[in-house]
């Protein structure tokens, strides 16, 4: 039996393998980077984790999925120069996508089956 997404995703999560997909510090979020995800598992050659060679595709699979798109929030500084190295920060951490769903939690591996497609 081939696994779900859901199942396949949690994997990667849990394997030492992939550098591009983690836990959130509170492990209820999953982060992506963006351009090292499309490298190390979108582009791989014969091995395909996922059926598609797109990060759209795999989005729209997430979105599928009941997963929703979270937004990082940065306090921003008053100082020009610490604003300036925030911002330099927040763009480079603007490659990491961080995507949730309530049934998709590191604590409650159980919820897993009630993760569905849409």
């Amino acid at each position: 039996m081939s696994l779900r997404f859901p199942q396949k995703l949690w994997k990667m999560l849990e394997s030492a393998k992939f550098q591009s997909i983690w836990w959130s510090e509170s492990g209820k979020c999953l982060a992506i980077n963006r351009d090292l995800f499309e490298l190390e598992v979108l582009s791989r050659e014969g091995q395909q984790v996922f059926h598609t060679q797109k990060i759209k595709s795999f989005m729209r699979q997430l979105n599928a999925y009941g997963f929703t798109k979270v937004q990082q929030n940065f306090q921003r500084s008053a100082s020009l120069p610490e604003f300036l190295a925030e911002e330099a920060a927040a763009s480079a951490h603007s490659q990491i996508l961080y995507y949730y769903n309530p049934s998709f939690n590191r604590e409650r591996p159980w919820l897993l089956e009630t993760c569905k497609r849409r």
